[in-house]
């Protein structure tokens, strides 16, 4: 089994929890690639089972590369896979799923007819630049060890 995670950052939080996931992917046994959304030069879903995207919140939505990144996914060929969605972002929108962007990935990837295989992932960090908050990247990889054990099922 092999996977994508993609990112991208602002001031390098959403790095920090893609790089958590994707660590803590490769200790449950699981191969994982990992990339910056501006380094994915070609993406098939031939070279992978499933998809993890990340994007930092940023005036209630995903990055504009993120945005991007997503029409390169094509539904036809990534139908039924599974994937999961994270973000960053400040903790008084964390109630808000409207102000997430991840939220709005896992809809946009929901609409291609891929199967959301765990809820959002939501990494809060201080102010809008960070750091993350204390606790954040155990949550990470925690929520990195829940996707494996349903990625394994």
């Amino acid at each position: 089994m092999k996977g994508i995670v993609v990112f991208d950052t602002s001031y390098g939080n959403t790095r920090t929890i893609a790089e958590a996931i994707s660590e803590t992917l490769k200790e449950s046994g699981i191969e994982v690639d990992l990339f910056h959304v501006k380094d994915v030069k070609r993406l098939s879903a031939k070279d992978y089972n499933f998809l993890v995207i990340g994007s930092p919140t940023r005036f209630g939505t995903m990055s504009f590369a993120i945005r991007g990144f997503l029409g390169k996914v094509k539904g036809e060929e990534w139908m039924n896979k599974p994937f999961a969605a994270f973000d960053t972002e400040n903790p008084e929108n964390v109630e808000k799923s409207e102000w997430s962007a991840a939220e709005k990935i896992a809809a946009k990837l929901r609409d291609k007819r891929m199967n959301h295989l765990l809820p959002v992932l939501k990494a809060l960090v201080f102010g809008q630049k960070g750091p993350l908050q204390e606790g954040e990247i155990e949550r990470a990889k925690e929520y990195a060890r829940r996707l494996a054990v349903e990625l394994k099922r």
